[in-house]
């Protein structure tokens, strides 16, 4: 593997979440960001799937490994469920994880 192609996949992934996260907050409260950039991410995971291994290297771990957010993604859950908000927290549970699951199985059936 690549760690040059890594690198450079994780120096445009991070600041991308960022920024969209950032644009999205002025819209809702809610973690749109969070919620937009991990199923994009699962898409671009998808579509690597039986890629070259500097293309998996490139997008699959450096970009998307960078641009989505487990951590975020827990910490938004859990925020939600201290704040008594358990159908937030819940709809963003089960809507990031379908969602997901149906981005990443889209992507890998185009490519296929």
């Amino acid at each position: 593997m690549n760690i040059a192609l890594v690198i450079l996949g994780a120096a445009i992934g991070a600041p991308s979440r960022f920024i969209i996260d950032q644009y999205l907050r002025k819209f809702s409260n809610l973690p749109w960001g969070t919620f937009a950039v991990n199923v994009a991410g699962s898409f671009v995971i998808g579509l690597t799937w039986s890629a070259s291994d500097n293309t998996v290297a490139l997008f699959a771990i450096g970009f998307a490994g960078a641009f989505t957010t487990w951590s975020t993604f827990m910490l938004d859950i859990y925020l939600a469920i201290e704040l008594k908000k358990y159908r937030v927290a819940a709809i963003n549970y089960i809507g990031s994880m379908l969602i997901g699951l149906l981005a990443a199985a889209l992507a890998i059936n185009l490519v296929s």
